[in-house]
């Protein structure tokens, strides 16, 4: 029993850093690109254009087929995740050893290599994930997940960037490279990961990516992935601008925004995982739409009272623990609506729909927002959650 625990310990360490070795670079170069790019004098046009070195992760379940064609044991899966792992360290190291402010675009190029190479590895480690894990432990494989990505965040997007003041691009980077590989070790010596059936009846094809809306019993979660995370997501994509238009310069938005309030995602993330092993998928998903609901409210509630930072600062804290909640949530029962043989394309294709839905909203958010006010942007936002808690409650059964 003691030997079961201990390497289910192990198995969960092992994916979370695999997790965070994703997150730790491509939020580091983000950031940094773009204070760089702008000390440089390049417009905000063409910082603007530095998004598209995400692109590979938005598109990346057009490749997530093929990835799960060729991975059936597991070692094509660490196979397939160590090779792609190698080529995202070898990108940075190479980003690492140019100078960064005269050779700017070729920075970018290797960047967008590294992101495709992280992606793939994303899929990869997705379906292994979903593959060597009973059911009953999803929730907390997520948590480790999330944990990582929000980890990763902080430090990418926070603590790097005041070490790449002291010690410079050609160290930062390089050493970034050095971390990806650090991170895969765990994998290499890990022997307890194993998969209960490495022959699944049919192997994964391209069309996949269109039978897997030709399920009846998908659209109810499809419609769980777009509404889930819209009542907050709006204002948290605005809360930058909110905090500059009352006057906090950008080291104080960073820190509160990109410390304080992530470390309460990376914390509820973790909790998210314990709540839904206690209670079920079926109550933790109702329960934490419905505190998705007080986020908008509180927020709606403060622009009818004098600016108050305290007040504000235990908002930023509320509204990212729920999306560290949340995150958890669909996730996991995302896991839930997989395939055999294309656990990570199906996966895939559901976290792409959540990002997309939530860029959109994004979007929106602003044009909300530049019509109507923050307050009105809080009223459409407190609409949305209360539609997002009602759809939960009709479209699914307690299946638990």
């Amino acid at each position: 029993m003691f030997n079961s625990i201990s390497s289910k310990k192990l198995s969960f360490g092992t994916f979370f850093c695999l997790y965070i070795a994703q997150m730790v670079p491509s939020s580091f170069l983000m950031t940094a690109l773009q204070v760089i790019m702008r000390e440089g004098q390049y417009s905000l046009a063409t910082i603007g254009l530095l998004n598209l070195v995400r692109v590979p992760w938005t598109i990346k379940f057009l490749w997530s087929p093929f990835v799960d064609r060729h991975c059936v044991t597991v070692r094509d899966y660490k196979r397939t995740i160590i090779a792609t792992e190698l080529i995202y360290a070898v990108a940075l190291l190479a980003t690492g050893l140019i100078n960064v402010r005269s050779e700017i675009m070729l920075v970018v190029i290797l960047a967008s290599i590294s992101m495709l190479a992280s992606a793939t590895q994303d899929i990869a480690t997705d379906a292994l994930a979903i593959l060597s894990f009973k059911k009953h432990d999803h929730s907390m494989l997520n948590s480790m997940q999330s944990m990582g990505a929000f980890g990763g965040a902080v430090i990418g997007g926070g603590v790097l960037l005041i070490l790449l003041k002291s010690y410079g691009w050609n160290v930062v980077v390089p050493c970034l490279a050095l971390f990806v590989c650090m991170m895969i070790i765990p994998l290499m010596f890990n022997p307890y990961i194993k998969i209960e059936n490495e022959k699944p009846r049919e192997r994964a094809k391209w069309t996949d990516i269109f039978s897997f809306f030709g399920r009846k019993e998908i659209w109810p979660q499809i419609g769980f992935l777009l509404l889930y995370y819209m009542g907050i997501i709006g204002i948290l994509s605005m809360m930058r601008p909110y905090l500059v238009d009352k006057g906090y310069d950008m080291k104080e938005i960073g820190f509160l925004t990109g410390i304080v309030g992530t470390a309460a995602s990376f914390v509820m993330a973790w909790f998210s995982g314990v709540l839904i092993r206690r209670i079920g998928i079926y109550k933790a998903r109702i329960i934490i739409a419905g505190l998705i609901i007080l986020a908008p409210i509180y927020f709606l509630a403060m622009t009818f009272a004098v600016f108050n930072k305290t007040a504000f600062v235990i908002g930023i804290i509320y509204i990212q623990a729920c999306y560290g909640l949340a995150t958890v949530v669909l996730y996991t029962t995302a896991m839930r609506c997989v395939r055999p043989g294309r656990e990570g394309t199906d996966f895939t294709i559901q976290i792409v729909i959540s990002h997309v839905s939530g860029l959109l909203v994004a979007v929106l958010a602003g044009t909300v927002a530049h019509i109507f006010d923050y307050r009105g942007l809080y009223i459409a936002e407190t609409v949305v959650a209360i539609v997002s808690l009602i759809y939960v409650l009709s479209a699914f059964k307690k299946e638990e």
